[in-house]
């Protein structure tokens, strides 16, 4: 199964717009579009789990620990952790080589930070 990509209402929204831009193929839902502003992280997780959508954030304070805390009982299609030192160019590089050499099935309940 393809890889599919859930933003966080915290990750600048030019990066899922330059994902698109670069390839229209690729299914990356906008924090927008899945109303999860002002949604705590674990209801986030179950929303992204729920379709089977890797979660992609920049919160690197919270997002690790409710990740561990969700994977005890449930499972998740993922998270990556985009640090905001790296610039948009090279996160949208490192989404692309994810979604074309990787299929969804690895990245359940792994979590992982950019750049790889």
């Amino acid at each position: 199964m393809n890889v599919r990509y859930q933003a966080d209402a915290d990750l600048n929204q030019v990066i899922v717009t330059g994902v698109l831009r670069r390839e229209p193929a690729i299914d990356f839902q906008t924090a927008f579009a899945a109303g999860l502003k002002g949604v705590k992280d674990p209801e986030v997780l179950a929303i992204a789990a729920q379709q089977k959508r890797i979660l992609v954030s920049h919160d690197r304070k919270t997002m690790p620990l409710e990740f561990a805390e969700f994977i005890i009982e449930k499972q998740s299609s993922g998270v990556i952790i985009v640090s905001r030192k790296l610039s948009i160019e090279v996160v949208i590089e490192e989404l692309l080589l994810i979604w074309a050499a990787s299929s969804a099935e690895e990245w359940v309940n792994r979590i992982a930070k950019l750049p790889l």
